[in-house]
């Protein structure tokens, strides 16, 4: 059994969200998330609408997602020793080292290969951000 490990915030879930993890799922038999805890989002300058649970409870809802998970606060490399993913994907847009995180589970004893997904290829709402940005817009021209 292939395990596919995926992570992400999944603050306001849109398009990009379904293709990214609907891909990761073609890569193995099993599809795990693990969803970003509160805390990490802040550290990594992302201000969720949800908390932590409640993104948890949208991304467990999903098609592609066999099991989610919230991550571990501090160490994502705990959660990844944890479960042990065969691949790990990671989205076009997320600021990881690809290299590095293949490194880091060489030196915990996990043959993990590291895969970065495609860009969704719609033509408006691939992120989050440009969501938010898209409500702000319509808020601004309200007032």
């Amino acid at each position: 059994m292939i395990r596919v490990m995926a992570t992400g915030v999944f603050d306001i879930l849109h398009l990009g969200h379904a293709h990214y993890l609907s891909e990761s799922k073609k890569l193995g038999d099993e599809l795990l998330v693990v969803v970003a805890r509160d805390s990490t989002a802040h550290r990594n300058g992302k201000n969720p609408l949800f908390d932590e649970v409640s993104r948890l409870e949208m991304v467990k809802e999903l098609k592609p997602v066999d099991r989610a998970i919230l991550g571990h606060e501090g160490d994502i490399f705990k959660t990844v020793l944890e479960n042990k993913p065969d691949i790990i994907t990671l989205g076009y847009d997320q600021r990881f080292d690809a290299d590095k995180i293949q490194g880091k589970c060489r030196e915990l004893g996990l043959n993990t290969k590291v895969v970065r997904i495609s860009k969704y290829d719609g033509k408006r709402f691939q992120s989050s951000s440009e969501v938010r940005q898209k409500l702000y817009e319509m808020i601004e021209s309200q007032i």
